[in-house]
């Protein structure tokens, strides 16, 4: 089986999944509802001059303040993409495992592992252009009139929350392939993205907290002079992705070694 073909095989995989349905839809749904939101609260404040606490400079500053909620699809499709492959199935289909027959039809555990990450960036990467165009459309909706559409740093600004989604999303595909669980790296990792972020936490106690993953690239979808401390933009970038590739490669070494 050519790369390409094992690619689109992994892909089709991906979408029968309703896990894989539900987690974007909720990342994009949920976009959105806060972006509207953050909009909202945006023109009141311009609008009575209020602006304190503000970082308003374009529409954009009020779409991406919903940017961390990207991250719940993108660890969604990482997790469900390896893990769903050790689920045991029904009764009915034999109780027995998905990844049995995966290997069945792709013998070459290199090229399946590579095509399944593959899938997870392609499948991320497309759920967050479907949210940020939903952010910035209902911002340019609500306060378009208000503040300009773009500035110079905007595209840049996409592209990092994009790159910050797709390597989360990588990460947790890397996780998943080490530990075969989908509960814990579902739990662990959306929780720290959304609801306590231990690392976070730990950057209150040291420095060292800000070369975790998640902290590393927090600018790429923070904007590079709203967050004070912590590694620049570029840096950052670099830092987490050399997490995501450390995650992946040793989750695809651990998938080629052991038994299925």
């Amino acid at each position: 089986m050519t790369a390409v073909r094992a690619l689109l095989a992994e892909l089709r995989k991906l979408m029968t999944l309703p896990g894989v349905w539900i987690g974007c839809a909720v990342t994009i749904a949920g976009f959105a509802g806060i972006a509207l939101l953050n909009a909202f609260m945006a023109k009141d404040a311009l609008l009575s001059g209020d602006t304190d606490g503000y970082h308003l400079v374009s529409v954009f500053d009020s779409a991406y303040a919903a940017a961390p909620l990207g991250t719940v699809g993108a660890v969604i499709v990482g997790v469900l993409a390896i893990g769903s492959e050790y689920s045991a199935n029904t009764s009915d289909a034999g109780g027995g495992r998905q990844i049995t027959s995966t290997l069945l039809a792709l013998p070459r555990r290199g090229l399946l592992i590579a095509a399944k990450a593959a899938a997870v960036l392609l499948v991320g990467i497309a759920t967050g252009i479907a949210a940020l165009a939903a952010g910035v459309g209902i911002s340019v909706a609500v306060i378009g009139d208000l503040l300009p559409f773009t500035t110079d740093d905007s595209p840049l600004a996409a592209l990092g929350a994009l790159l910050y989604w797709a390597l989360t999303g990588l990460i947790a595909f890397g996780i998943t392939a080490l530990v075969r669980s989908v509960i814990v790296p579902l739990i662990i990792l959306i929780v720290n993205n959304t609801v306590v972020s231990v690392s976070v936490l730990l950057a209150n106690l040291t420095p060292l907290a800000y070369w975790l993953p998640d902290m590393a690239g927090r600018k790429l979808f923070s904007g590079l002079d709203m967050m004070e401390g912590g590694l620049g933009a570029a840096t950052g970038a670099l830092v987490m992705a050399a997490w995501a590739l450390a995650f992946a490669v040793a989750g695809a070494v651990v998938f080629a070694r052991r038994d299925a």
